[in-house]
Protein backbone atom coordinates (compact mmCIF):
# COMPACT_ATOMS: atom_id res chain seq x y z
CA UNK A 1 0.00 0.00 0.00
CA UNK A 2 1.17 3.50 -0.77
CA UNK A 3 0.99 6.33 1.76
CA UNK A 4 -2.11 7.76 0.09
CA UNK A 5 -4.08 4.49 0.12
CA UNK A 6 -7.33 4.48 2.03
CA UNK A 7 -8.79 1.29 3.44
CA UNK A 8 -12.16 0.32 4.87
CA UNK A 9 -13.26 -3.09 6.14
CA UNK A 10 -16.95 -3.98 6.49
CA UNK A 11 -18.62 -7.24 7.41
CA UNK A 12 -21.58 -8.82 5.67
CA UNK A 13 -23.72 -11.31 7.57
CA UNK A 14 -25.85 -12.51 4.64
CA UNK A 15 -26.32 -12.28 0.87
CA UNK A 16 -28.93 -9.55 1.50
CA UNK A 17 -26.37 -7.63 3.54
CA UNK A 18 -23.84 -7.94 0.70
CA UNK A 19 -26.52 -6.61 -1.65
CA UNK A 20 -27.12 -3.64 0.70
CA UNK A 21 -23.38 -2.87 0.88
CA UNK A 22 -23.22 -3.00 -2.91
CA UNK A 23 -26.24 -0.69 -3.18
CA UNK A 24 -24.49 1.87 -0.96
CA UNK A 25 -21.34 1.57 -3.05
CA UNK A 26 -23.35 1.94 -6.28
CA UNK A 27 -24.90 5.16 -5.00
CA UNK A 28 -21.35 6.44 -4.43
CA UNK A 29 -19.98 5.66 -7.92
CA UNK A 30 -18.07 8.38 -9.71
CA UNK A 31 -17.53 8.57 -13.46
CA UNK A 32 -14.39 6.95 -14.77
CA UNK A 33 -14.12 4.62 -11.77
CA UNK A 34 -12.83 1.07 -12.16
CA UNK A 35 -13.59 -1.39 -9.35
CA UNK A 36 -11.46 -4.51 -9.11
CA UNK A 37 -13.24 -7.37 -7.33
CA UNK A 38 -11.19 -10.17 -5.81
CA UNK A 39 -12.47 -13.23 -3.99
CA UNK A 40 -12.79 -16.97 -4.23
CA UNK A 41 -15.55 -18.67 -6.16
CA UNK A 42 -18.84 -18.16 -4.32
CA UNK A 43 -17.55 -15.31 -2.16
CA UNK A 44 -20.32 -12.95 -3.28
CA UNK A 45 -18.71 -10.89 -6.06
CA UNK A 46 -21.75 -11.01 -8.34
CA UNK A 47 -24.10 -10.37 -5.41
CA UNK A 48 -22.11 -7.23 -4.64
CA UNK A 49 -22.36 -6.18 -8.32
CA UNK A 50 -26.16 -6.60 -8.17
CA UNK A 51 -26.17 -4.13 -5.32
CA UNK A 52 -23.82 -1.77 -7.15
CA UNK A 53 -26.16 -1.80 -10.16
CA UNK A 54 -29.18 -1.14 -7.93
CA UNK A 55 -27.41 1.76 -6.21
CA UNK A 56 -26.52 3.11 -9.65
CA UNK A 57 -30.26 3.26 -10.44
CA UNK A 58 -30.73 0.04 -12.43
CA UNK A 59 -34.46 -0.70 -12.21
CA UNK A 60 -34.35 -4.50 -12.35
CA UNK A 61 -31.34 -6.22 -10.79
CA UNK A 62 -32.58 -9.63 -11.97
CA UNK A 63 -30.74 -8.71 -15.18
CA UNK A 64 -27.42 -8.71 -13.29
CA UNK A 65 -25.72 -12.07 -13.70
CA UNK A 66 -22.12 -13.17 -13.82
CA UNK A 67 -20.71 -12.59 -17.31
CA UNK A 68 -18.51 -15.69 -17.01
CA UNK A 69 -19.23 -16.87 -20.56
CA UNK A 70 -20.21 -13.60 -22.24
CA UNK A 71 -17.25 -11.85 -20.52
CA UNK A 72 -18.96 -8.45 -20.18
CA UNK A 73 -22.44 -7.14 -19.45
CA UNK A 74 -23.60 -3.55 -19.71
CA UNK A 75 -26.25 -1.96 -17.49
CA UNK A 76 -27.91 1.45 -17.77
CA UNK A 77 -28.24 3.71 -14.76
CA UNK A 78 -27.06 7.04 -13.44
CA UNK A 79 -23.71 6.01 -14.95
CA UNK A 80 -23.27 3.40 -17.66
CA UNK A 81 -22.03 0.29 -15.83
CA UNK A 82 -19.75 -2.29 -17.42
CA UNK A 83 -19.44 -5.62 -15.58
CA UNK A 84 -16.62 -7.89 -16.73
CA UNK A 85 -15.64 -11.36 -15.53
CA UNK A 86 -12.06 -12.10 -16.53
CA UNK A 87 -11.79 -15.58 -15.02
CA UNK A 88 -11.70 -17.25 -18.44
CA UNK A 89 -9.30 -14.74 -20.04
CA UNK A 90 -5.66 -15.61 -20.63
CA UNK A 91 -4.44 -12.30 -19.25
CA UNK A 92 -4.47 -8.50 -19.42
CA UNK A 93 -4.13 -8.36 -23.22
CA UNK A 94 -7.42 -10.23 -23.61
CA UNK A 95 -9.21 -7.64 -21.44
CA UNK A 96 -7.77 -4.81 -23.50
CA UNK A 97 -8.90 -6.59 -26.68
CA UNK A 98 -12.48 -6.57 -25.32
CA UNK A 99 -12.39 -2.76 -25.24
CA UNK A 100 -11.45 -2.16 -21.60
CA UNK A 101 -9.79 1.19 -22.36
CA UNK A 102 -12.95 2.46 -24.09
CA UNK A 103 -15.14 1.60 -21.09
CA UNK A 104 -13.29 4.03 -18.83
CA UNK A 105 -15.25 7.18 -19.57
CA UNK A 106 -16.54 10.07 -17.45
CA UNK A 107 -20.13 8.81 -17.89
CA UNK A 108 -19.34 5.19 -16.95
CA UNK A 109 -18.02 2.92 -14.22
CA UNK A 110 -16.42 -0.50 -14.68
CA UNK A 111 -16.51 -3.51 -12.34
CA UNK A 112 -14.02 -6.31 -13.03
CA UNK A 113 -14.47 -9.68 -11.29
CA UNK A 114 -11.23 -11.64 -10.73
CA UNK A 115 -9.33 -8.37 -11.26
CA UNK A 116 -6.17 -9.74 -9.67
CA UNK A 117 -5.71 -11.75 -12.89
CA UNK A 118 -5.44 -8.53 -14.94
CA UNK A 119 -3.84 -6.23 -12.36
CA UNK A 120 -1.28 -5.05 -14.93
CA UNK A 121 -3.93 -3.09 -16.85
CA UNK A 122 -6.02 -1.88 -13.94
CA UNK A 123 -5.79 1.91 -13.48
CA UNK A 124 -3.63 3.23 -10.66
CA UNK A 125 -6.67 4.88 -9.06
CA UNK A 126 -8.90 1.78 -9.14
CA UNK A 127 -10.96 0.84 -6.10
CA UNK A 128 -9.99 -2.68 -5.04
CA UNK A 129 -12.59 -4.75 -3.22
CA UNK A 130 -11.62 -8.07 -1.69
CA UNK A 131 -14.32 -10.39 -0.35
CA UNK A 132 -13.25 -13.11 2.06
CA UNK A 133 -15.49 -15.82 3.43
CA UNK A 134 -15.31 -16.11 7.20
CA UNK A 135 -18.18 -18.57 7.60
CA UNK A 136 -21.15 -19.98 5.69
CA UNK A 137 -22.79 -16.54 5.39
CA UNK A 138 -20.19 -14.20 6.87
CA UNK A 139 -17.99 -12.11 4.60
CA UNK A 140 -15.26 -9.61 5.30
CA UNK A 141 -15.17 -6.98 2.55
CA UNK A 142 -12.02 -4.87 2.32
CA UNK A 143 -12.00 -1.70 0.21
CA UNK A 144 -8.64 -0.18 -0.79
CA UNK A 145 -8.10 2.92 -2.89
CA UNK A 146 -5.22 5.27 -3.62
CA UNK A 147 -5.87 8.91 -4.45
CA UNK A 148 -8.13 9.49 -7.46
CA UNK A 149 -11.47 8.07 -8.56
CA UNK A 150 -11.30 5.09 -6.20
CA UNK A 151 -10.60 7.29 -3.19
CA UNK A 152 -13.39 9.70 -4.21
CA UNK A 153 -15.87 6.83 -4.37
CA UNK A 154 -14.67 5.38 -1.07
CA UNK A 155 -14.98 8.77 0.65
CA UNK A 156 -18.56 9.10 -0.59
CA UNK A 157 -19.30 5.52 0.49
CA UNK A 158 -17.93 6.16 3.99
CA UNK A 159 -19.99 9.34 4.30
CA UNK A 160 -23.28 7.47 3.83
Amino acid sequence: MTNGTRQLVVRSVSPDDTLRIGRELGASLVGGLVIGLVGELGAGKTQLVKGIAAGNALDDTRAVTSPTFTLVHEYPGRLHLYHADVYRLRGPADLKALGFDEWMRPDAAVVVEWADRVAAVMPDDALWVEIRSSGPMLREITFRAPDGAGADCLARFRAD
